[in-house]
């Protein structure tokens, strides 16, 4: 007995529309698993990025030293004792006018130390580097001058993608003569300021 042909057309469409119906549950199950997935990398970005951020944060910078106290005034020395009078009958003299104390000259404002000058008077440093430094606890020439070498490779170490610019373009030399208040040392060696 041979089977029918409609028969067999319609065992094919069917198998085929079983096929079809277990393709697309495939291609949706599979997407809710790539949704999922994308989602916990997203998280576990932010996690790490949330992290790298609390490393990489500094640390506030040190409060800066107090002021040394100003030296004590000199003392004049105690009037030394009158001395005892030979005579009992007391004698009045006139006694000499005393002079005015002259006056102290009135102290001219010293102004601001060159030593206090911004950070961004160095040539090579421009406001990006001035608020990183900042932000490392630097602002003044006389802040970077007084580096030794040990510590100003650790402070360019911390300068992120400004590494090596410290040595370059020769910061310690420039603020060394700017705190010193020497702007003709200054302009012969890196020119105008």
């Amino acid at each position: 007995m041979r089977p029918d042909t409609d028969t067999l057309t319609t065992i094919a469409l069917a198998l085929i529309a079983v096929v079809a119906v277990l393709t697309i549950l495939g291609i949706l199950w599979g997407a809710r698993l790539k949704r999922q997935r994308v989602a916990a990398e997203r998280i576990e970005e932010e996690v790490i990025a949330r992290d790298q951020q609390a490393a990489a944060a500094p640390s506030p910078p040190p409060p800066p030293s107090p002021l040394p106290p100003p030296p004590p005034l000199p003392v004049a020395p105690p009037p030394p004792p009158p001395a005892p009078r030979a005579n009992a009958d007391p004698v009045v003299e006139a006694a000499p006018e005393p002079k005015p104390a002259p006056k102290p000259a009135a102290a001219t404002p010293a102004g601001p130390s060159p030593a206090d000058g911004p950070v961004t008077q160095l040539k090579g440093l421009g406001p990006k580097l001035a608020e990183r430094l900042a932000e490392l606890g630097v602002t003044t020439v006389g802040q970077l001058a007084a580096l030794d070498q040990a510590e100003a490779e650790a402070l360019d170490a911390r300068l992120g993608p400004f590494t090596g610019r410290m040595n370059r373009d020769r910061w310690l030399e420039q603020a060394r003569f700017l705190a010193a208040g020497d702007r003709a040392g200054f302009e012969a060696v890196f020119g105008k300021l």
